[in-house]
């Protein structure tokens, strides 16, 4: 997909809400701004009703499921966990001597719920149905009593993931927020959509990894992006072997994902995005450009790949939906179909085709997904889209207005999810400010509009990214799936800190503040990582950052050491490879800089020893000023040292989260690059040689140093 971004803009701040107990359960508005100022809970998702009381210390806690279903035990075992992660001892029983925590999971259908849920004037209303729960904290002889109530096992779920962040751990031991809440999502489908087929490809753990903290953000849908990366039994030549998802992985992430309440729908696919697939011989016919992108409508042979391939995903993964994919077929027309599109045009093309696979797909009874982008490409292909399709407009930078990207697929009658994006595609580190503001625009217009669902997504277009640096954008996206309209970012950004990483000293928050305050000032994408800084570009980019440089990279410095010093000083720290990818982006863009930096300090190095070059007196200034360039501490070697230190936390980040498939890829760049500094202090030695015998320099250009820039004249 194309991926601009731009700046973003921030929403007005939202007050928290407070729930009064009442009849009507309705929330009393004149209390939000005697609210603001309250101590509260910093919760992700963010309730819909909550009233928060006080900090309560325990110690010791039971979890009691009193019906005994197998979807809630599983909660409460899920919960028992998170409970004992944050320092709570755990008790079998809540009449065990010192138990002063006890929480019970029930069913609101239940005697003991009804008759909880009339004495403190609170009900279950329509839309609170399939996944929202009441959270209602009381007192007892023995300690503090928290029941979640329910009427679905997703309810009971997710009252227990807001559970475990109401605990948060002190220095004097693990504390609870007493509170009552009252809670449902905004939208039916909150997902996230994470590409794994341009690069990184995570390890089964990983991926497990990735669903449990889905889970404990409300998250219902994973889709996993392939295009040649899926294991398909009956097509096994396209799966690159170590880099591809095999039928037991998938299997077991399914049985992984469903007590956790995600559904997972891959993406396959199945029109464009699709030269990994086609670069095969054996695939020959079905391209619509030799080696290209396309699957060509009317080849005898592409719908029955097509069918073959989604056979196997609707047996391995049992959703109500197939993602085809279907974006960006830049290639259609250019070969087999140019008569007809030529005749017809590329809208009923396209639509014709997409209407083929919802025909030839139908017997596996599933709905099928697909990209909206069509309808800013060519809009009059969307009348002959089947109107059961689920069109997934995607929009990844700031607009004013995102309603022209939904409307048309409403206004055929067609269901619409929207697709924000995380901002971390060629980018050294996520472009946060620009997520934070299309995640919160695009979800509320369309949750305005309509739409059912979200995809926050993730995209690795240089095979670079790690989705260890993308949590803080694609968990907004989750908050702003499961909360109500355009969600204000900036409570948000202060609790993430403490929410994900469990850090309760602010330094998190502040190193990720520092990492955004150095992203507004320079350009920190892996284009200009990788630039040369003595080449025509190089030289242009440093123009346009040189005056911003030093505070970005005092900004980027100051997020290194603060994630530093909460890895060293605080054990406790929950994703701790998270916090080092950080770190990396950091350091890369600290890079960024220093590199532009050396390299104007070697421009200007050469051109006083070129000018002093002839001055016999002045030897031993030329040759220091050479050394300054290329010796021990010189410019070239800091830049060889600088790569080759970031070569290896890159593959330390990387292999955390991945499997080795396709991390040469990336780590050959470093090499080169360190090859490059290497060689070139190399001919300065050389020169340096050659100047105590000659006593002359060549001109900067012969060494592909830039020329300096001429001098500025007196006043």
């Amino acid at each position: 997909m194309n991926r601009p971004s731009s700046a973003a803009h921030r929403a007005p701040r939202i007050l928290p809400t407070r729930l009064l107990a009442a009849a009507s359960c309705a929330l009393c508005a004149s209390t939000l701004l005697a609210s603001a100022q309250a101590p509260a809970p910093a919760l992700s998702p963010q309730p819909k009703e909550m009233q928060a009381a006080e900090l309560v210390p325990v110690h010791i806690a039971s979890v009691l499921v009193p019906g005994a279903d197998p979807d809630d035990l599983f909660a409460a075992q899920n919960l028992t966990q998170a409970l004992t992660q944050s320092g709570l001892h755990i008790s079998i029983s809540a009449s065990a001597a010192g138990t002063d925590l006890t929480v019970t999971l029930l069913r609101a259908d239940t005697p003991q719920a009804r008759q909880l849920l009339s004495s403190n004037h609170l009900a279950f209303d329509a839309p609170m149905h399939d996944e929202g729960y009441i959270l209602l904290s009381r007192k007892t002889p023995s300690g503090e009593a928290v029941d979640i109530i329910a009427q679905t096992s997703a309810g009971i779920f997710y009252g227990a993931q807001t559970l475990r962040q109401l605990v948060e751990s002190t220095t004097n031991g693990p504390q609870i927020w007493s509170a009552t809440i009252r809670d449902w999502p905004s939208m039916k489908y909150r997902g996230e959509h994470d590409d794994l087929s341009r690069g990184p490809f995570p390890t089964l753990a990983f991926m497990k990894h990735q669903l449990e903290v889905f889970a404990a953000h409300k998250v219902n849908l994973y889709s996993p992006y392939f295009e040649s990366n899926l294991e398909y039994s009956a097509d096994p030549l396209a799966a690159p072997p170590g880099g591809a998802l095999t039928r037991d992985e998938a299997r077991q992430l399914v049985a992984f994902a469903t007590p956790l309440h995600i559904m997972i729908v891959p993406e396959q696919e199945a029109f464009g995005h699709v030269h990994h697939v086609l670069q095969f011989e054996k695939y020959a016919d079905v391209a619509e450009t030799p080696h290209g992108n396309v699957i060509a409508p009317g080849q005898p042979a592409s719908l029955p790949l097509i069918k073959s391939w989604f056979t196997q995903i609707a047996a391995d993964f049992p959703s109500p939906f197939l993602h085809i994919g279907a974006d960006e077929t830049f290639d259609l027309g250019l070969g087999r179909t140019q008569p007809d599109v030529a005749k017809r045009g590329l809208g009923p093309v396209y639509a014709d085709f997409l209407s083929s696979i919802h025909t030839t797909l139908a017997p596996l009874n599933r709905r099928l997904i697909f990209w909206g982008d069509i309808g800013d490409s060519d809009p009059s292909a969307i009348p002959g889209i089947p109107k059961d399709m689920i069109a997934v407009p995607w929009i990844y930078w700031h607009k004013d207005s995102y309603d022209n990207d939904i409307l048309p697929f409403k206004k055929q009658g067609l269901e619409t999810w929207v697709a924000p994006g995380d901002a971390n595609w060629r980018e050294v580190y996520p472009v946060e400010k620009t997520a934070l503001d299309n995640i919160s625009g695009f979800v509320a217009a369309g949750q305005r509009l309509g739409s059912t669902g979200e995809l926050t997504t993730i995209w690795n277009d240089d095979g670079e990214g790690l989705y260890n640096q993308d949590w803080f954008g694609t968990l907004f996206g989750a908050a702003a799936g499961w909360q109500q309209g355009k969600v204000d970012a900036a409570p948000y950004e202060a609790s993430f800190g403490k929410i994900f990483y469990g850090d309760n000293t602010g330094r998190i928050h502040q190193a990720q503040s520092e990492i955004m305050a150095a992203e507004d000032l320079i350009d920190v994408s892996d284009d200009t990582f990788w630039l040369d800084p003595w080449s025509p570009a190089g030289i242009a980019k440093a123009d346009k950052l040189r005056a911003n440089i030093p505070a970005a990279r005092l900004h980027a410095e100051q997020a290194i050491e603060l994630i530093e010093t909460a890895l060293e000083t605080d054990p406790s720290l929950r994703e701790k490879d998270s916090l080092r990818a950080m770190e990396l982006g950091a350091r890369r863009i600290d890079f960024i800089g220093l590199k532009f930096q050396l390299s104007d300090e070697m421009r200007d190095l050469y051109a006083q020893a070129y000018d002093l070059q002839h001055d016999r007196k002045k030897d031993s200034t030329t040759t220091n000023l050479l050394y300054n360039i290329s010796s021990m501490n010189g410019r070239c070697q800091d830049l060889r040292d600088g790569f080759s230190l970031l070569k290896n936390l890159y593959r330390d980040s990387w292999l955390a989260e991945n499997r080795p498939y396709w991390i040469d890829n990336v780590l050959v760049r470093y090499d080169l690059q360190s090859q490059l500094w290497e060689k070139r202090g190399e001919a300065i030695d050389t020169l340096i040689e050659n100047f105590y015998t000659t006593r002359t320099l060549p001109p900067a250009s012969q060494l592909g140093i830039p020329a300096a820039p001429p001098a500025t004249a007196p006043k």
